[in-house]
């Protein structure tokens, strides 16, 4: 429920007249207090006064030589200076953590992007933050990144319309590959329409967000294509979809980033290099531009010079 105003007014009047009374109490003086504060000497007597008619008490007992708190004054001074106190400890771990790569750091990231490339790099980069505790959530999808508590999310794919902060990390081509032992099996298509044949069995890889497999697209240029494949088999995490692709069950179309070894290590074979130009890309998510704490901003510089 939303806090009225006048109630919010009346707190923050509340508090600018706790801090004058601190003052007080410390200096022993209204003048003391006042040149603390840099206020003049009437207007610490004017915050004082307002503070006693909301409170319905009087705080001090003012004589020409020394200034004491009343009994009901010790009795509210003692109660309301630890929540002081507690306040200032809140406000300067908040203000800290702005700038200190400290607390938790939930982060909402692609299973292959964590597998490729943060498995192996993330070590380092821990040990130079110690006061940082990081927990790592793979999905396949981003979800509701603010509702479920993610500090971050790192995507593939394009930006859904929403309020988040979408910064581009890369884009990634897409090949189409099998296994030698396949090709051997089923022959080498040299144009990608050959992938209509119901003979090629093409794994098919599930959209997290339309809940169909991703059609099978070719690029060239500004041209195009879009292939009616046929696959009994569909799947919706690339960790078992390259291990499958790898078993010579069948034709699939992935990421550069995750298949150019196995190419260079000769498991793939890639079909179609004449038609190089379809990419997808990858995407860093924060809920707000403004304020972005410094544990945030730590770890997508990092994983941003990963993928540079």
């Amino acid at each position: 429920m939303t806090e009225k105003p006048a109630k919010r007014a009346s707190r923050v009047a509340l508090l600018e007249g706790v801090d004058v009374m601190a003052a007080v109490v410390d200096a022993r003086s209204f003048g003391g207090a006042a040149e603390a504060l840099d206020m003049s000497q009437p207007g610490v007597s004017r915050a004082v006064a307002r503070l006693e008619a909301r409170l319905g008490i009087r705080i001090f007992e003012r004589t020409t030589r020394a200034v004491r708190l009343t009994e009901e004054g010790r009795r509210y001074y003692d109660q309301v200076m630890p929540l002081l106190a507690a306040l200032d400890e809140a406000t300067d771990a908040a203000r800290h953590g702005a700038v200190a790569v400290r607390g938790r750091l939930r982060v909402n990231v692609d299973a292959l992007f964590s597998y490729l490339n943060l498995g192996t790099k993330l070590g380092a980069w821990l040990d130079s933050h110690p006061a940082l505790a990081l927990e790592l959530v793979t999905r396949d999808a981003l979800g509701d990144m603010v509702g479920e508590g993610f500090d971050l999310a790192v995507r593939f794919g394009h930006p859904p319309p929403s309020s988040l902060v979408a910064r581009k990390l890369l884009d990634t081509r897409i090949v189409t590959v099998a296994t030698p032992a396949y090709l051997k099996r089923h022959g080498h298509p040299t144009d990608p329409r050959a992938l209509a044949d119901p003979a090629h069995r093409c794994l098919q890889f599930r959209d997290p967000t339309t809940a169909r497999p991703f059609p099978w697209e070719f690029h060239r240029g500004r041209k195009k294509i879009v292939v009616e494949t046929h696959g009994q088999l569909t799947v919706n995490e690339a960790g078992t979809y390259q291990s499958l692709c790898l078993a010579g069950i069948g034709v699939a179309q992935m990421f550069a980033l995750a298949a150019d070894d196995l190419i260079a290590q000769k498991k793939l074979v890639r079909l179609f290099p004449d038609w190089p130009d379809e990419k997808f890309p990858l995407y860093a998510y924060h809920p707000s531009r403004h304020h972005v704490p410094a544990k945030t901003r730590a770890l997508l510089d990092f994983i941003a010079g990963l993928v540079a």
